[in-house]
């Protein structure tokens, strides 16, 4: 299994993904229209659907016009509702196609977008779209829903450059655009961008005077594997997964009185830091209290998903509470481990995302089941929870750091627990008190991957182990 450093990978990954993704969106590839390429929905043809048709013609059936669904390959291929022998798309045939005839109508009155929508296909837009019509239409599901598959590695550049695979598709880029390679950056410059980048932290003069001494082929890969054993490297890397976790050491409501969840951070520094394994990493996290004979550690990990917000407010509700802090768990799964937003569908199924109302509280039913109440007493110590002591700061819990108890001998620190079992039901609009008669049990959605409890059984450790 690969260690929690992926993280690293996924995390750079993920950014230039973002940066690709945000010039995409602001640019309109249209130099593909004027040649021979493919043109590929998710690529070309939806960014310019979503920008000046999905408004009249897309997922909002309140302010759809004329009942022509262009965001779905089924409802773009129907017959027009005003003609039933009409076809917005006909596959392969330019003339045949409704939606070509009105993107290039001289009339204003007849072309689309309409003129009062303040929306315009430039020429290049609309060559577009009539080269996905004339290769087929094809339609694709959005990228993330689509498994990945091995591309094909670009030619190699003739000097030599790249060092590994990714170089040889960053090298195809800058040759598409015309780019050269920039020169190697200076060695003073080169250990000073690794060593924020892994640390957030400068690198030392003595590092930087014996990289600079380090002749050898390797000396750059002697400084990231120093870079990568110092104690910072944990401290600056748990920051991402920190933010995802919703980490806070008070309540959040009201008058956010302190509570203690630090210890749970400094086992994610401590994760890190210790190259800990990502299955382990993900299980302890999800399920560490359910694992047979769970050890101390792996229980406080299981602090992740206690991380929420804690209403001490009297007067409050506290099954409307208690309901809150199991959709917070909820959305940070979704969030952390299928990376989707999932928070439309507490209400309603989700118009962009193939997510169904009842697959929200399907997922909903895993972290449905905590021994917990909505509502604690003003400074109460919310349950579950594990006291931690000065025996096992000098034990099993080494990492914690000790001079944050100070004088106290124990601190507490709230962590799962399961409770008897909990029957979840769908709730109208996502309203506590409004139980629909549509039972659901533990679940993922299908679109992202399908669940076997038979496989995988109805609890966290379930769906830990398809997280994994």
């Amino acid at each position: 299994m690969k260690p929690v450093k992926i993280f690293i990978l996924l995390f750079f990954v993920s950014a230039i993904l973002w940066q690709g993704c945000l010039k995409n969106s602001q640019e309109t590839t249209l130099p593909l229209a004027a040649n021979s390429g493919k043109i590929d929905f998710n690529y070309h043809v939806k960014p310019i659907l979503s920008d000046k048709c999905f408004a009249c013609h897309g997922p909002d059936a309140n302010k759809r016009e004329s009942g022509l669904r262009l965001d779905t390959e089924e409802g773009a291929l129907m017959a027009l509702k005003s003609d039933p022998h009409a076809f917005a798309i006909v596959r392969g045939n330019v003339a045949q196609s409704v939606l070509l005839k009105r993107i290039f109508a001289e009339d204003p009155k007849f072309r689309m977008p309409p003129v009062e929508s303040n929306l315009e296909l430039s020429e290049p837009e609309k060559e577009i779209l009539k080269k996905w019509i004339e290769q087929g239409a094809e339609y694709k599901k959005h990228w993330a829903f689509i498994p990945p598959q091995q591309s094909p590695l670009p030619e190699p550049s003739p000097d030599g450059w790249e060092h590994n695979e990714i170089d040889r598709f960053i090298f195809a880029k800058l040759k598409e655009k015309g780019l050269k390679p920039n020169d190697p950056a200076h060695k003073e410059r080169l250990i000073r961008r690794v060593s924020f980048d892994l640390t957030g932290l400068p690198p030392t003069m003595t590092q930087v005077d014996a990289f600079l001494q380090d002749e050898s082929p390797k000396a750059f890969e002697k400084v990231i594997d120093q870079l990568l054993a110092s104690p910072a490297y944990g401290e600056r890397w748990a920051n991402y997964w920190l933010d995802v976790a919703r980490y806070g050491d008070s309540h959040g409501y009201q008058d956010d009185l302190p509570r203690v969840m630090w210890p749970w951070r400094d086992w994610v520094i401590h994760a890190f830091n210790k190259n800990l394994p990502y299955d382990q990493f993900v299980t302890w996290q999800l399920a560490g209290d359910l694992l047979p004979n769970a050890t101390k550690e792996q229980i406080l990990a299981s602090g992740f998903n206690r991380n929420h917000k804690i209403t001490q407010e009297g007067g409050v509700i506290p099954e409307e509470y208690r309901t809150e802090y199991v959709v917070d768990r909820t959305n940070t799964f979704g969030k952390a481990f299928l990376g989707v937003s999932v928070e439309c569908s507490r209400c309603h199924d989700h118009k962009y995302d193939p997510i169904l109302q009842k697959d929200f509280y399907s997922i909903y039913s895993f972290f449905n089941q905590v021994k917990e109440k909505g509502l604690i007493n003003y400074g109460e110590l919310p349950k579950p929870n594990i006291t931690i002591t000065q025996s096992d700061l000098n034990d099993v819990l080494k990492f914690i750091n000790g001079k944050t108890i100070g004088a106290k001998d124990t601190v507490t620190v709230m962590v799962m627990g399961d409770d008897e079992p909990r029957k979840t039901f769908v709730l109208d609009r996502g309203e506590y008190d409004k139980p629909t008669k549509v039972e659901v049990r533990p679940n993922t959605p299908v679109a992202i991957l399908p669940y076997d409890s038979t496989m995988y059984g109805t609890n966290r450790l379930g769906i830990n182990e398809m997280a994994v």
